[in-house]
């Protein structure tokens, strides 16, 4: 009797046992590549919102692998909402857009917005399907939602630099193209927007003395 009381005394002080999302963020800084990998696909299926850091900060792994599988998460956990009839509006929308009934996937994520406005995602499908349709200023408007919600968003920073190409304002991209390239180094075509807009920029500094 005494013992079997000592073990439950025992294991009522031991800390819980960490779940799969738990050692899924351990892993991501593990010295072994392999875990690291492990951990980043574990997070595209487990990860929450509060993981968003860590994974941000994969994104700079020295394995190339573990920083595609940790951007790829990252798109993965903002998709999630946290509701399933909400997920389910949002990949309605999303195979809207790919079929090209932009009206209707407009529709869809309003939709989503509206029962859910918290959800970053929802605001950056509709950015997109505006962009799409050459409505830039609404675009625009939904990349400011996405980015109070989820500042480390690079797909909205970039799509806002896009926007603001769209819309002839060069130094203004420029800021937001570097704010993406700064979340998420591995922006590659980002990158040489970049280059490209500094030196236009240059030029253009130089034609107007």
């Amino acid at each position: 009797m005494r013992t079997a009381l000592a073990l439950l005394l025992v294991l009522a002080a031991a800390p819980a046992m960490a779940g799969p999302r738990e050692d899924a963020l351990a892993g991501l800084a593990n010295r072994d590549v392999e875990v690291r990998r492990r951990a980043a696909v574990s997070l595209a299926e487990t990860g929450t919102m509060a993981d968003v850091p860590a994974l941000v900060s994969a994104l700079r792994d020295a394995d190339e692998r573990v920083r595609g599988l940790a951007e790829r998460a990252l798109w993965e956990v903002w998709s999630r909402s946290g509701n399933e009839d909400v997920d389910h509006l949002l990949r309605a929308g999303v195979a809207e857009m790919q079929h090209g009934q932009l009206e209707a996937s407009i529709d869809t994520f309003s939709e989503v917005i509206r029962r859910r406005p918290d959800f970053a995602e929802g605001w950056n499908k509709r950015a997109t399907v505006y962009y799409l349709v050459g409505e830039y200023r609404k675009s625009a408007a939904d990349c400011d939602e996405v980015l109070k919600r989820n500042p480390a968003h690079f797909g909205a920073l970039s799509g806002y630099g896009m926007i603001w190409l769209r819309l002839d304002e060069p130094a203004r991209a420029l800021e937001r193209f570097e704010q993406a390239l700064a979340v998420n180094p591995n922006l590659e075509s980002v990158r040489e927007t970049i280059e490209t807009l500094r030196a236009f920029l240059i030029q253009q500094r130089r034609n107007a003395i």
